[in-house]
């Protein structure tokens, strides 16, 4: 390979390199164990947990690793199209978009936000590590 062409070479792995990389990460709670979760800078995640706020129960954003994910919008909840049943369980959903290098923490409780003194029903507990 000559000289001139090495460049190209060069650029056209890191190129590929960079395309791998998907721009949306998806993490449901049935995905605990895939944490720690290695995020690239610019990278959106979308988490997506089980819920029913008809019950009283919320999820609450204790920890968004603030130091390295920006929220994208509030929690969007949405109803299953097919369920058609009034109080049946759905999903909430957030989004987030990785920043800045470094180590964070993502933790939500499932909990009934009057009672404070009761453990959270569910939580959910990923580090994120952002390069």
């Amino acid at each position: 390979m000559t000289a001139a062409r090495l460049p190209l070479a060069l650029a056209l792995s890191l190129l590929a390199a960079c395309a791998q990389q998907p721009s949306n990460v998806t993490l449901q709670q049935n995905q605990q164990d895939d944490c720690p979760l290695k995020l690239h800078s610019g990278q959106q995640l979308t988490l997506t947990l089980a819920s029913n706020p008809t019950t009283g129960f919320r999820w609450q954003v204790q920890d968004a690793a603030p130091g390295v994910l920006r929220s994208l919008g509030p929690e969007v909840y949405s109803n299953p199209e097919d369920a058609g049943l009034v109080g049946s369980a759905g999903q909430s959903t957030w989004r987030f978009q990785a920043t800045n290098p470094g180590d964070g923490r993502l933790l939500l409780l499932y909990h009934r936000p009057w009672e404070v003194e009761v453990a959270p029903a569910k939580t959910f507990d990923c580090q994120i590590s952002v390069k």
